[in-house]
């Protein structure tokens, strides 16, 4: 007879719907791989860490991983990343045994989704940029970034990759941190949060290598290096 797989839960907050749909594919994409040793739920829901926090209910410590952008230096967009951080530590203070972690992305999160399909190493001057990287990778003639994150074009580019493409991601993206670190550039701190000025730079790998580590599914190679 076989063993029922159990199931283990992973918490995100996202603030667009690539993120959301990511995550619903991998979720899928892990439960029907029978080498897993768990089937996994992603709890992922787009709102931000404060009103997260104060909707949900827990009765164990747990972290929850937060995707947001680095969407450019301007002080605009610098500010909004900043406040981000405010709110992830806020939410951690509301007394519901939670730890919110980071996983901004330096451009944007369309970087990750790149790195499944091929190294990525370039600095870009602005977020439209990534829509040649996109194009290519995928075989796809997008116009613009809006029309690859139409539902219906994001999950085609989703429906092209399979688990190694994902394992694979997580190395090029620590690639690219070691490189940054390699080059020199300063590592900033915020609230206990750390990122890169620079781009690419990113660290929602992080929590996508994590659920695969507890799964058993990276290559032994890998194993514990998490």
């Amino acid at each position: 007879m076989i063993k029922k797989k159990t199931t283990q839960k992973y918490y995100f907050s996202v603030e667009g719907e690539t993120e959301q749909w990511y995550l619903k594919w991998l979720q899928d994409l892990i439960n029907s791989t029978e080498a897993s040793l768990y089937k996994v739920s992603i709890d992922c829901m787009p709102k931000n860490p404060i009103k997260l926090v104060k909707s949900i209910t827990v009765t164990r410590k747990i972290d929850i991983y937060h995707f947001f952008d680095y969407e450019s230096g301007e002080q605009i967009h610098v500010k909004r990343f900043l406040n981000t951080m405010d709110e992830m530590k806020r939410a951690e203070k509301l007394g519901k045994q939670i730890r919110y972690k980071s996983g901004y992305s330096n451009f944007t999160f369309d970087l990750w989704i790149i790195l499944h399909m091929t190294d990525c190493y370039s600095s870009f001057a602005d977020r439209s940029k990534y829509i040649t990287p996109i194009n290519k990778v995928f075989q796809e003639s997008f116009q613009s970034m809006d029309e690859y994150k139409e539902e219906n074009n994001f999950k085609r580019c989703l429906k092209k990759m399979d688990l190694s493409n994902v394992i694979d991601a997580v190395g090029r993206a620590r690639k690219i941190m070691q490189r940054n670190r390699e080059n020199g550039y300063t590592l900033h701190e915020y609230k206990g949060y750390q990122y890169y000025k620079e781009n690419p730079s990113l660290a929602s790998w992080q929590a996508i290598e994590k659920i695969l580590s507890d799964c058993n599914l990276l290559p032994k190679s890998r194993r514990g290096m998490v």
